[in-house]
């Protein structure tokens, strides 16, 4: 499943509208068992170039109380992705800026055009990367993220391969392959087993040792007796591929 971010114009800044229909698109797609990965990625030139213009015209006369609302749909469109039980890809065609950078650290894989540029953009207009910020010190440490957030830099594409905002890096002609091989993988994976993955990742490091062992311990149980762990096992032991992996994989 391809999810566009469509308005190359603006160089795919979003506003409060794109905010909503991101949001409405994961809700989407979280009820649709049939799609098994999900890439993100812009039309045109650029991937996403942080907040609208017109858009950050509007919130500059906002009060505290509209600027709060607005702030906690941004951070429950982040939650969403990054949450999202289906494995997400970005594919970064061009640049990430301000919160574009946000959209690609919720995402669990990414991959960008050799060409790409990221930057924590905020401090530069006396802003701060504040919704995005548990994503991206999750990708790059505090100790990157210090250096990012108070400079505003701007990255090239293997400094932010480099600071493990990313994880790979192609040609602009290379990358919808490169993309594809992550796909590849992450199709011949169990759906079920992925979905739970994601969530020991969000549960496991907030947890007190005795809490993640017991935790641990009874989710994997869970799996192995689950359809799809009893499928998986008995397609190894049987050396063939398991139900969830067409015969074109």
């Amino acid at each position: 499943m391809y999810v566009t971010l469509n308005r190359p114009d603006v160089h795919n800044a979003f506003n409060e509208v794109m905010i909503r229909e991101l949001a409405e698109a994961f809700d989407e797609i979280e009820m649709q068992p049939e799609i098994r990965a999900v890439v993100l990625s812009g039309e045109g030139k650029s991937f996403c170039a942080g907040a609208d213009l017109n858009w950050m015209r509007r919130v500059k006369d906002y009060s505290y109380d509209d600027n709060l609302r607005e702030s906690l749909e941004l951070a429950e469109m982040l939650y969403k992705i990054y949450a999202s039980s289906k494995p997400t890809i970005a594919r970064v065609n061009g640049a990430a800026i301000g919160g574009g950078t946000g959209l690609v650290a919720v995402c669990d894989i990414a991959v960008a055009a050799s060409t790409a540029k990221f930057s924590f953009s905020e401090v530069k207009l006396g802003l701060i990367p504040a919704c995005i910020s548990p994503y991206v010190v999750n990708k790059c440490g505090e100790g990157r993220c210090r250096e990012f957030f108070l400079t505003g830099e701007r990255l090239t594409a293997d400094r932010a391969l480099t600071a493990g905002l990313i994880n790979a890096v192609a040609t602009s002609e290379e990358l919808d392959a490169a993309v594809d091989k992550y796909l590849v993988q992450l199709l011949s994976s169990g759906p079920e087993a992925m979905k739970t993955c994601k969530e020991l990742l969000r549960k496991v490091p907030q947890m007190s040792h005795d809490d993640v062992k017991k935790y641990t311990a009874e989710v994997i149980a869970r799996i192995r007796i689950s359809d799809e762990g009893q499928e998986g096992m008995a397609a190894f032991l049987e050396k063939r591929k398991p139900r969830w992996v067409s015969d074109s994989e």
